[in-house]
């Protein structure tokens, strides 16, 4: 599909709007939370470190002096993490207009999680699973049409949700498990929307993908190897390749902003191999789109994690 001539700047003004992106001190979430200010809108950055949150917040106010922004202690591998992250918003009583499920993990070692999750299946779509449903009642309660954007990979295609060894116990690909946990995003968001319409919601669910942006995530895999070898491989690769975080994060703020988006979508860069480029919306896989997988997989996320949805 042919790309657009959209770009962040066309994003609309956002005073009286209050987001929140996890994953936000680097990378895209720290590109999007830039964004997201420029226009004025209350950011509240979600973040592992809450001293990298901090340095994030102090870089983007030398460049926009009155962006309102606020940093939030939030580790997707810990289940409690998220609890208190969400419970501490839920008793400050925060609107929230929208949800940005942006930070991951990709292509790493097999480890797991404080609560014995693999970490790739764990952090990017448990924690965000989790995290959605803890903060779902005060995204539907926000004046206005609410929105949930959750962070994909084209790398989904090659995807598959094994039910029988969703953490990879019996044997452990990296990047079979970063696809089945991209392609489990997918599965997610579009249930998510399909149960949210059921209610008459007016919050909608969006999926999104960034094409080749060349961000520090690429790197993390390899340095925990202790590869410095394929470390300086992938450098090279997002030098010649990736477009910068920057452009990479348009896909996801036109997700979160775009007016004529209404639900169920999968916006990524249109241009050459969807791999960068203004972003327009696209088809996923033919397995992203299986209810039964879907809703199978709700059922064992709602029971990993301990959180149930109330539609």
């Amino acid at each position: 599909m042919a790309s657009t001539d959209w770009t962040a700047m066309d994003m609309s003004e956002m005073h009286d709007q209050t987001v929140v992106v996890t994953g936000a001190n680097s990378g895209l979430g720290y590109e999007a939370t830039k964004a997201f200010a420029r226009k004025g809108a209350r950011v509240i950055l979600a973040c592992r470190s809450v001293d990298r949150g901090k340095d994030a917040v102090q870089s983007i106010r030398e460049e926009i002096p009155n962006a309102s922004l606020a940093v939030g202690k939030l580790d997707l591998a810990s289940l409690e993490s998220i609890r208190r992250f969400a419970e501490k918003l839920l008793e400050e009583d925060t609107p929230i207009d929208i949800l940005c499920n942006n930070a991951g993990v990709m292509a790493i070692p097999r480890t797991e999680t404080e609560d014995g999750l693999e970490t790739q299946f764990g952090v990017n779509h448990l924690g965000h699973f989790a995290l959605t449903g803890l903060l779902l009642d005060r995204i539907r309660d926000t004046d206005g049409e609410s929105r949930i954007v959750t962070h994909s990979s084209g790398v989904h295609e090659r995807g598959a949700i094994d039910f029988d060894d969703l953490h990879s116990e019996q044997s452990y690909d990296k990047w079979d498990a970063y696809a089945q946990s991209k392609l489990a995003n997918l599965l997610f968001a579009y249930e998510l929307d399909r149960r949210l319409t059921q209610t008459d919601a007016d919050t909608i669910s969006i999926a999104c993908h960034p094409g080749y942006a060349a961000t520090n995530l690429q790197r993390r895999g390899p340095e925990m190897e202790g590869s410095q070898l394929k470390t300086a491989l992938m450098g090279v690769a997002n030098a010649l390749f990736g477009q910068p975080a920057e452009q990479g994060a348009w896909p996801l703020l036109y997700a979160a902003t775009h007016p004529e988006l209404s639900g169920g979508e999968y916006v990524g860069p249109g241009g050459l191999l969807n791999m960068r480029g203004a972003p327009t919306m696209q088809e996923s896989s033919d397995r992203s789109y299986d209810e039964a997988d879907a809703e199978r997989l709700w059922d064992v996320s709602t029971e990993l994690t301990g959180v149930s949805y109330d539609f």
